[in-house]
């Protein structure tokens, strides 16, 4: 049998071809901004993610310390705990747009199922007050038996109560479900010990309560307010953090240099995993593989990258000083994080922590990833959030 000859312009052009197939994905511009919360200056940074460079400062009469984007509109939301504020964001022209005020002070805020309306924590007044978008003026308000410390919006309806709320207050040891359908406290629950943190089940059947006093986790019922299981845990949980689907929960805190891994649907702890040192806040990157979990290490000055399959050490990416919140960009290709002492935002592309980008061995040898960027934010980043342009 005869075979048919190959040319050396035909062999030329498979060997390119193939090299094509296999070179990496250039990293592209995300069309959007970054609005970043600057606490010390009282501003807010705008990070072009276009070009990644900061764009402008927003000042603001007061400090911010949470952003929050809408999901579905050019806009966010900024609210200054010191003195109850919330300002509207038009990320169009960079603008700040209406403000409301319904306390003194207050913790944090999120937006209702529907993404209709703001849920913002109050402290004093002691209550949960719902600020709807179309007014953005203080309408409903939940009021509470003592000063609250954390409260989290289940993203599912559940019957009887409707839309949910989970209130925790350390104060008197309590876990308050509230309905949002109605504005009434639909429960109390009395706790064992002090309740630090809350958050809900992605169904909103269970609320999540970490006890940093008492160094546990106790699942609760969300409708009976019955205790379904209390976990001792090897650290104070200070930070959770979901997986997108929800199925598992990662804890840090203080106490241990790791992460503890809590399968929510099974309420049962499944391992714990060293994450560096005093692992902080963290973020999931996708549902998929490869899935990676980062965790900000304050002390060191680093990113703790790990397989979220395996749980095996990734590596290790050196960014600013006291690196605190991370979040991602929509598109999932870059994780923005935030350095608190030395007032920039490094920015990691996620393509380069698998490692097999153009000097790839250093990653998969020696366990270091680059950082793709450092942009100069402000005094004290402390919250971020990323606003999508069409």
């Amino acid at each position: 049998m005869t075979r048919p000859s190959i040319s050396r312009r035909g062999l030329l052009l498979s060997s390119a071809a193939a090299l094509a197939g296999c070179t990496p994905p250039k990293a592209t511009a995300f069309f959007g901004y970054c609005l970043v919360a600057n606490q010390t200056s009282r501003s807010l940074g705008v990070v072009d993610l276009t070009k990644f460079r900061l764009r402008r400062q927003i000042p603001l009469d007061a400090a911010p310390g949470a952003v929050l984007a809408h999901p579905s509109k050019p806009k966010a939301y900024v609210l200054a705990p010191e003195n109850g504020t919330v300002y509207e964001v038009d990320a169009t022209f960079l603008a700040l747009g209406r403000r409301a005020r319904a306390g003194n002070s207050a913790i944090d805020l999120r937006l209702s199922r529907n993404a209709d309306a703001l849920w913002v924590l109050y402290r004093d007044p002691a209550s949960l007050v719902e600020i709807p978008l179309d007014s953005f003026k203080p309408a409903r308000r939940i009021r509470l038996s003592a000063p609250p410390d954390d409260f989290d919006i289940s993203p599912e309806a559940l019957d009887p109560i409707g839309d949910t709320a989970v209130i925790a207050t350390r104060s008197n040891r309590t876990v308050t479900i509230a309905s949002l359908a109605s504005a009434t406290i639909a429960r109390t629950i009395q706790t064992a010990t002090e309740p630090s943190l809350v958050r809900f089940r992605f169904d909103g059947r269970q609320s999540i309560a970490g006890s940093a006093a008492d160094r546990s986790l106790t699942i609760y019922d969300t409708v009976s307010g019955k205790t379904v299981v209390r976990l001792p845990l090897p650290l104070a949980p200070r930070h959770f953090c979901f997986t997108p689907g929800g199925g598992q929960l990662y804890i840090t805190g203080d106490g241990m240099d790791a992460v503890v891994t809590v399968y929510p649907y099974r309420t049962e702890v499944v391992e714990t995993i060293l994450a560096g040192r005093a692992p902080g806040a963290m973020v999931v990157t996708s549902e998929t593989a490869p899935s990676y979990l980062l965790i900000a290490n304050p002390e060191t000055a680093g990113v703790t990258v790990l397989d979220v399959e395996t749980g095996k050490l990734v590596a290790v990416v050196e960014v600013g000083q006291q690196p605190g919140s991370i979040v991602l960009t929509p598109d999932r290709q870059y994780a923005l994080v935030l350095n608190e002492k030395s007032g920039d935002l490094a920015v990691i592309r996620l393509f380069s922590l698998s490692g097999r980008q153009a000097g790839g061995d250093r990653v998969r040898r020696y366990k270091s990833a680059p950082v793709f960027t450092m942009i100069p934010v402000g005094e004290k980043p402390v919250s971020a959030a990323v606003v999508a342009l069409t």
